[in-house]
């Protein structure tokens, strides 16, 4: 059967429920995005381009479905991403569902991992579009040794001093960006640069002692990338995190018809595997 058409007339919040909802729209376009994009150029298509106030208010439509579509993603847990959320962050309800792990060990993987990929991992940093979370990133940040700006002195003695402080033999010399000539713990930055990272992993691991992460219960994450997240087992039994959720749109399940609405064009009657966003869309709804 052919793609849907706009019929004459026919209001375009009617046209994408029936485009939505069609079987050959489904049968050809299973992916609840790709299927939206569709039938709102379908709709447009067949609107009454001589009526401007009416197709304003149908781009309104347009944008009520593309914010609920099945948009977020699953990431491998990093460094960058990994977050163990506050028990007032979690979500109420999935009780019966919930698996509680070590943070700890969670994070002693990320790091095993790192040392096996070497030069070949890059999780991902401050500043790539969309994550990771930055008040995330500032509460791991604060748990480190400290900026490297505190182990930097005018003078070869304080600096000595400080190496003796930390564990390190003598100081060594350093041009600052400025071209100033300064000093640094260590006899060599070598010395000073593995001390510092050392201390930094011990410190960031020292955090997640006692604490566990709750997989399959959703949290808050209000410096996005996404409205919510949540750490589930993928199909290899690693934990993993998935972003779901327009952070800028509050889900309406209280109205009846666009629960209905939502739940039929993401196929809520099966909603595909836990470590995927649009199972936890429809969970939501």
């Amino acid at each position: 059967m052919p793609i849907p058409k706009r019929d004459k007339g026919e209001e375009a919040k009617k046209f994408m429920s029936r485009c939505m909802s069609s079987d050959t729209m489904n049968d050809e376009y299973p992916d609840s995005d790709q299927r939206t994009a569709v039938c709102i150029s379908q709709s447009r298509a067949g609107a009454d381009k001589n009526n401007m106030g009416k197709l304003v208010i149908e781009e309104l439509v347009y944008a009520d479905y593309e914010a609920e579509c099945d948009c977020g993603n699953t990431e491998e847990l990093s460094e960058a991403n990994f977050v163990v959320p506050e028990e007032a962050d979690y979500y109420e309800g999935y009780e019966d569902e919930v698996e509680e792990v070590s943070a700890d060990g969670l994070w002693d993987n990320i790091r095993k991992k790192k040392e096996r990929e070497g030069k070949k991992y890059k999780p991902a940093k401050p500043g790539d579009p969309d994550r990771p979370d930055p008040e995330s990133w500032k509460k791991a940040q604060s748990h480190d040794p400290g900026s490297m700006e505190k182990y930097v002195f005018t003078s070869k003695e304080a600096a000595e001093k400080k190496a003796k402080e930390i564990g390190l033999k003598g100081a060594h010399e350093h041009k600052s960006g400025d071209g100033a000539t300064v000093w640094m713990p260590g006899a060599k930055m070598k010395d000073f640069q593995d001390w510092y990272n050392k201390h930094k992993e011990a410190s960031q691991a020292a955090k997640y002692q006692g604490r566990t992460v709750k997989l399959n219960k959703p949290f808050k994450t209000p410096g996005g990338p996404k409205k919510s997240s949540v750490y589930v087992k993928n199909e290899k039994g690693n934990v993993v995190k998935v972003n779901f959720g327009d952070p800028n749109m509050k889900i309406k399940k209280s109205d009846p018809a666009r629960r209905r609405s939502f739940r039929a064009r993401h196929k809520c009657d099966t909603p595909g595997p836990k470590w995927k966003a649009r199972y936890w869309s429809c969970k939501a709804w």
